[in-house]
């Protein structure tokens, strides 16, 4: 088909754009709502497209369910960490949990 590999190269650079901008050293994803009801989440996602939010800053989980536990739906937003904070949330001279120091205590924020 005429073209669809031009539409196909734009829908991957948006892709691409997209996981930059929500990379796990930018930011973390919050659950801004968990519901079992499907007009529930309809109405919260018809919401968010009325307020003109970014779509690419939200994610749409669903949470299978089986007998004992119903489908579950997630909304979640892209945080990003504050600028003073470096990335992961950790402080800047904290090491790994699997590292210790010569005292063989983790070394810990001030």
């Amino acid at each position: 088909m005429p073209g669809q590999a031009k539409r196909k190269r734009r829908r991957e650079a948006e892709g691409r754009r997209a996981a930059a901008r929500t990379a796990p050293e930018l930011g973390r994803w919050e659950i801004v709502l968990q519901t079992t009801e499907q007009a529930e989440l309809r109405d919260f996602l018809r919401g968010l497209r009325e307020a003109g939010v970014d779509g690419a800053m939200f994610q749409i989980s669903m949470l299978c369910g089986r007998l004992k536990h119903p489908t579950t739906h997630q909304v979640s937003r892209f945080v990003p960490y504050p600028a003073g904070e470096p990335a992961g949330g950790q402080c800047a001279d904290e090491q790994p949990a699997d590292e210790q120091c010569a005292g063989g205590q983790p070394s810990r924020c001030p």
